[in-house]
């Protein structure tokens, strides 16, 4: 569960990437660029501040959805929440 979760959000962050890179928002660029990667690579225990990372994209005053489009931010965010909240479903379990 987690690692669909992960994959999910790492293919919606190459779109956003891309998108980034093809209205030439540098800013976006920069901070998008690490992030298919790392939802891909990293292990269990540092996914979730990666996503938490990734999440803050969204914030009330500075927010990806002010300069690419709500058909790759909005799914993009919706697969972030999934992942986090198959990881907090699997640290409960774990601690079963």
């Amino acid at each position: 569960m987690v690692d669909e979760a992960a994959l999910a959000a790492a293919r919606h962050a190459d779109l956003l990437l891309e998108a980034a890179r093809a209205r030439r928002s540098l800013r976006w660029e920069e901070f998008l660029a690490p992030l298919p990667g790392q939802l891909r690579d990293v292990g269990l225990q540092d996914l979730r501040r990666v996503a938490q990372r990734a999440r803050a994209a969204y914030g009330p005053k500075d927010s990806i959805r002010e300069v690419l489009p709500a058909d790759l931010t909005e799914p993009f965010l919706a697969d972030l929440d999934r992942l986090l909240k198959a990881l907090a479903r699997e640290a409960l379990e774990s601690r079963s």
